[in-house]
């Protein structure tokens, strides 16, 4: 399989690679902007991945920046071209297309979800009955497309060299009977399933637990490959946030880490699991016989 090259996080790999180059030069993001002949926030855009750079921005940066080295130049160059190049997702309409270009290439990931199964540990139907619920209310053809988006962010888990994915879930996510008994029952097998992989590891935040620092937040930590900075995903109602600083991040981490210390151990979490999917066939087979 040909490498997959994300143009979103191509955009941040240039931007961390130009950011530096200016850094070096000692020169403040209003100086370059005034000897390209641009605005400040051009190059603001160009250095954090939110602007693509052209051609002959790339010529002139590097011009500006005293880059004599052709294999760097070209480099920047193929960078700068990739950055434009449409991802699968595009073509999808996607309002977190921005969460999936970066995981397409991302070396990890690290997710705290308190209420759901995360989305690429979930099964179609589990999927579609998310998204059955979603306001305003969505077309049953654009539900099934958004499934079908899920099922393929899945696959990157399965694929040769896959990302390393670690997630702490609380445990009421297994308890919310999304879907219903069935979907329950078959969820929580494909949870069992995917942390067989040696790819994937699993934690409980257990009921008993109490409070606990991530309470009122979900968020998913994205690591990439050097020198592109991480990022970290927050998701809610009132729209998604990247946050990408340094304390941020390293905010974040501090947190996951705790999460992970006071979580259920692996082996503890599979039992817990597989009690809860015998619980909810259990359920299945009484409904059966009354």
């Amino acid at each position: 399989m040909p490498e997959v090259r994300s143009p979103t996080v191509r955009r941040r790999e240039l931007g961390a690679l130009l950011r530096a180059l200016r850094n070096q030069n000692g020169l403040t993001a209003d100086q370059v902007a005034e000897r390209l002949l641009c605005s400040p926030s051009k190059v603001s855009r160009m250095e954090t991945g939110h602007g693509a750079a052209t051609p002959r921005d790339i010529r002139d940066l590097c011009d500006l920046y005293g880059v004599t080295d052709e294999d760097e130049r070209e480099r920047m160059m193929r960078l700068a071209h990739e950055s434009k190049q449409q991802g699968w997702w595009h073509s999808h309409d996607l309002d977190f297309g921005t969460y999936v270009g970066l995981e397409e290439d991302a070396t990890a990931t690290k997710c705290y979800q308190s209420t759901i199964v995360p989305g690429v540990l979930q099964t179609a139907d589990y999927a579609r009955a998310v998204h059955e619920v979603v306001l305003p209310r969505l077309l049953p053809d654009r539900i099934e497309e958004l499934v079908e988006v899920r099922m393929i962010r899945q696959r990157r888990l399965t694929q040769d060299d896959p990302p390393r994915f670690t997630a702490v879930l609380d445990e009421a996510a297994l308890h919310r009977m999304v879907g219903g008994r069935r979907v329950m029952a078959a969820q929580l097998d494909k949870i069992l399933e995917m942390s067989a992989l040696p790819n994937i590891a699993l934690q409980i935040l257990s009921y008993e637990l109490g409070a606990h620092p991530a309470m009122e937040s979900n968020f998913i930590i994205i690591e990439l490959p050097p020198p592109t900075p991480g990022v970290v995903f927050v998701e809610g109602l009132i729209g998604s946030l990247y946050l990408e600083r340094s304390d941020d991040l390293d905010r974040y981490h501090t947190i996951f880490e705790q999460l992970q210390a006071i979580a259920l151990n692996p082996k503890d979490t599979i039992d817990l699991i597989a009690g809860l999917a015998r619980s909810y066939k259990d359920g299945l087979e009484a409904l059966r016989i009354f």
